[in-house]
């Protein structure tokens, strides 16, 4: 089994996405899981382009990582400049990085373009600045910048500079097609070449422009390429750069190299996950191998073969990449979907009794009418256990009020929720405030339960979401409200819907409570 070096760009190229933006206690972060995960190199920034980089090397050497190396990124020297008086090298140097990686022009427009210099003059400073920094460096890598453009407008001159790069004693040639343009069967043929005129150790670092960086990236590394670069979720500028969290899986089941232990493998989605939660982002659930639709089933004839051979609709065990396997409940489902529910909620159905089918025939007029329970299994489960009898009453709502009022042009809104419930015979009548109408309402039901139910406190509102479901009849429409709750650990999602968002919100927050004490009282 090959061993092929992987190198992260999420600090670096991942930033460049227009909705990231890291601190650097976030940067810090990222890059202890990162190494947490067994990535070789970690791309921490560029030292020399703002102070935020700057302090990320400063404070990543208070760290002892167990396996990745921290690599600062620069460009070549300026023409005017000697390696020695050069600003950007400077503060490469300065970093204290363990490995350096410099990007140079091979397109020949970038360099007489761009730069304003002679062909011969680029490759000059190729030379002298890769010579440079190999007295300060135990490793420097060269990112071929624009390198397959440049190939298919100057082959000559692209070829020149990373035989340039190669004498001047660099670690590895990076061929980066950096405007993410080169189809799959273009860079296979431009790779081949480079093979046979470049004896040297070759990386890959791709963009996603033509949606085809990954498959890019995989097929260099079967030419092979063992050093590739990408992002975690494949974030970067435009479209994105090639995603690590497809790749490695790719590289390691499909193509049997050696990438992560087997250890390492399994907790690919949690690291997917940690860093889009600092990234700000939402998780992209239909990301592959990681997204919590990647081996979601939906249609009735899949689940059932699915019951019988997870291999009939999945192309992998979703476990080796710490994902799992998931039965969507809709209005497509038969019922194997609900059999297959039923187990997990850890349910004994007969396929054939009546409740199965009434179970059935709800979920689909509940579909019907607007609910949607593929991101809210706790009300469904909590559906299932009405109609077979087995859901507690944990309390009753004998009513509420919302209030919401402005009272002036200057101030903002006033919202205050009053609740009545009772519980076990008492009665608890409670108001509270919030921002908003529906957090006004959430904080009086939590408050006029915390006296019965204290375990209540751990639970958090995740995620809440509003989906309009006709918008021909403008707000009088219906309206679905999603709710994700967590409390330690454990996360799960809610559903509601009425014309009144109020009464949508209820019902989801209502199935958030109630799922939360069902679970506690059947883990005691």
């Amino acid at each position: 089994m090959s061993k092929v070096i992987t190198y992260d760009t999420t600090l670096r190229d991942g930033t460049q996405s227009e909705e990231i933006s890291f601190l650097v206690e976030d940067k810090l972060r990222v890059a202890l899981k990162l190494d947490s995960l067994g990535i070789d190199y970690i791309e921490g920034g560029w030292p020399g382009a703002n102070p935020k980089d700057i302090d990320f090397f400063k404070e990543i050497r208070k760290h002892n990582l167990k396996r990745s190396k921290i690599t600062a990124f620069g460009m070549t020297r300026r023409a005017s400049n000697s390696c020695e008086k050069d600003m950007n090298l400077k503060a490469l140097i300065a970093s204290k990085a363990e490995v350096v990686t410099i990007f140079g022009k091979t397109w020949d427009i970038h360099a007489t373009l761009a730069l304003g210099i002679t062909l011969d003059e680029n490759i000059e400073i190729i030379r002298d600045t890769i010579k440079y920094l190999k007295n300060h460096f135990s490793e420097v890598f060269y990112d071929a910048e624009h390198f397959f453009d440049g190939f298919k407008a100057n082959k000559e001159y692209a070829i020149k500079t990373l035989k340039t790069a190669k004498a001047a004693k660099a670690d590895c040639l990076v061929l980066c097609d950096t405007n993410g343009g080169t189809l799959t069967s273009e860079m296979i043929e431009i790779i081949k070449t480079v093979q046979k005129e470049v004896k040297a150790p070759l990386g890959i670092h791709a963009h996603n422009d033509s949606d085809l960086a990954v498959a890019n990236t995989v097929a260099a590394v079967e030419l092979g390429v063992n050093h590739v670069q990408g992002t975690i979720n494949g974030y970067g500028e435009r479209c994105g750069n090639a995603n690590l969290c497809s790749i490695i899986p790719n590289l390691q089941l499909k193509l049997n190299k050696k990438v992560l232990t087997k250890k390492k493998l399994a907790v690919l989605k949690e690291v997917s996950r940690f860093v889009s939660e600092l990234a700000n982002l939402s998780h992209n659930t239909h990301q592959p191998f990681v997204g919590n639709s990647a081996f979601a089933h939906k249609g009735g004839i899949h689940v059932s073969a699915v019951r019988k051979s997870s291999h009939t609709y999945e192309h992998i065990d979703p476990e080796l990449v710490g994902n799992h396997q998931r039965i969507l409940l809709s209005d497509l489902s038969g019922k194997s979907n609900i059999l297959y529910k039923a187990k997990g909620f850890g349910l004994e159905i007969d396929p054939n009794a009546p409740v199965t089918a009434q179970i059935l025939r709800e979920l689909k007029e509940l579909e019907h009418k607007g609910f949607q329970f593929e991101g809210a299994e706790a009300s469904f489960e909590l559906l299932m256990k009405k109609a077979l009898g087995l859901h507690k009453s944990f309390f009753n709502l004998i009513g509420f009020r919302v209030i919401d009022e402005k009272r002036s042009k200057g101030e903002k809104p006033y919202a205050e929720a009053t609740i009545m419930v009772e519980v076990g015979g008492m009665i608890e009548h409670t108001a509270a405030t919030g921002n908003g109408p529906v957090n006004a309402l959430d904080n009086a039901l939590r408050k006029a339960l915390y006296n019965f139910y204290p375990q209540l406190k751990t639970v958090k509102l995740r995620d809440y979401k509003v989906r309009v479901l006709r918008g021909d009849v403008g707000t009088a429409s219906m309206v679905r409200v999603l709710i994700e709750s967590s409390d330690n650990g454990d996360r799960w999602g809610t559903v509601g819907v009425s014309e009144n968002i109020i009464q949508a919100s209820w019902q989801a927050l209502v199935d958030s409570i109630d799922y939360k004490l069902m679970k506690d009282e059947k883990n005691r």
